[in-house]
């Protein structure tokens, strides 16, 4: 992806506080945020390009303005570098990376955030094309009907409500999934494919692994068994299986 500007007119950004060492607003909040990067990392491929997935980066789409901080964004077709105490690269500068992130989700905890409102017109303004609310919590049963979660799509630059949870332009889906992780039972809000097929994580991938080994170990076993059973019939007959033609 090339820059939208030429590294002569990148601003100076020595002197910009990149990170602000705030928690985050509780332990289901950061397990989500963990959920949704790991996931991503683990097992997708970005379709074939690569891309950059992270919790609690600010996305710096100004110079002068403040960075918008998403609990989670995604970026397609980037790929951060490896010179990480180079201050252009602690942080998401639009202008190096050549484009805001194509998504941004935002993890309810409270009436302060704001998701549907400073925030609603703050990624908006930066270019997201996908912003999703998720409020697991309730707290603004009121403003989303009752929704758990809420999928918004730019549109000439405003944001309309999905109707649908598959993220077209980006080929990934996200959807409520009840389960386990990391030894909590909850609502969680997972990545998944257009069927609704769920991202596994690298413990589900693991376990699908050993599950596909067993499987395929007790097909083994059974078709031993069975041609030790026929051997047994040929020789009761006086034939001898191990005989050659």
């Amino acid at each position: 992806m090339e820059a939208l500007l030429s590294k002569e007119l990148f601003p100076d950004v020595q002197n910009i506080i990149t990170e602000d060492d705030e928690p985050v607003d509780n332990i289901f909040s950061e397990k989500q945020q963990r959920l949704l990067t790991e996931s991503l990392n683990t097992a997708w491929n970005g379709n074939g390009s690569p891309f950059f997935v992270a919790a609690n980066v600010g996305v710096f789409y100004a110079l002068y303005e403040p960075p918008v901080v998403p609990d989670v964004f995604l970026s397609l077709d980037v790929q951060p570098r490896a010179d990480w105490e180079n201050s252009n690269r602690k942080t998401y500068f639009c202008w190096e990376f050549g484009k805001p992130p194509e998504v941004a989700i935002e993890i309810v905890s409270n009436r302060k955030g704001k998701e549907l409102d400073k925030k609603f017109k703050d990624y908006a303004r930066t270019g997201v094309w996908y912003y999703i609310v998720f409020d697991p919590f309730g707290e603004l049963k009121r403003e989303m009907n009752g929704d758990l979660v809420r999928f918004y799509e730019l549109r000439h630059g405003a944001y309309s409500l999905m109707n649908d949870f598959w993220l077209e332009s980006i080929g990934l889906a996200l959807r409520l999934w009840e389960g386990e992780y990391e030894g909590w039972q909850g609502t969680w809000l997972r990545w998944c494919d257009e069927m609704g097929n769920v991202i596994p994580t690298g413990k589900e991938l693991a376990a699908q692994e050993k599950h596909r080994a067993e499987q395929e170990k007790h097909r083994a076993d059974t078709a031993e068994a069975k041609l030790a059973a026929l051997s047994e019939k040929l020789r009761a007959l006086g034939l001898d299986p191990d005989a050659s033609a």
